[in-house]
């Protein structure tokens, strides 16, 4: 729900400016909440980010994941510990490149990759 990054994230200002408060305006908020328009939503959606990222907090791919697993949308949650919005560490740029290429190969190019990248000496794709 967008109402809920207010004040968690970076855009108040921006949010005020174009939407109002909140608690004033609902209408507006929902109209352009991606949560209350979910059950559209049909297409496999994968959700990254790090948990301590102020610019685009995880919270919304939080809810975001859970709306979708509830309605049985094909849904992933990735939370990176210890990373803001441009990731730092090495092995988790690797593992979300690898989670990206490997849900494209699956999901829109269809040509049979696993939707999960396969870790080194597994026979199984990791989830």
């Amino acid at each position: 729900m967008l109402a809920s990054l207010y004040g968690h994230d970076e855009y108040i200002r921006d949010y005020e400016y174009e939407l109002g408060y909140p608690w004033k305006d609902t209408t507006a908020w929902e109209k352009v909440s991606p949560f209350y328009m979910i059950s559209n939503v049909t297409t496999p959606t994968l959700f990254m980010g790090g948990d301590i990222d102020w610019n685009v907090p995880i919270l919304g791919g939080e809810q975001m994941f859970q709306a979708l697993k509830s309605l049985g949308t094909e849904t992933e949650l990735v939370v990176y510990p210890g990373e803001y919005h441009g990731f730092k560490t090495p092995s988790h740029i690797k593992d979300r490149m690898e989670r990206d290429l490997a849900w494209y190969a699956h999901y829109v190019k269809a040509d049979g990759t696993p939707a999960h990248p396969v870790a080194p000496g597994a026979t199984k794709p990791a989830n």
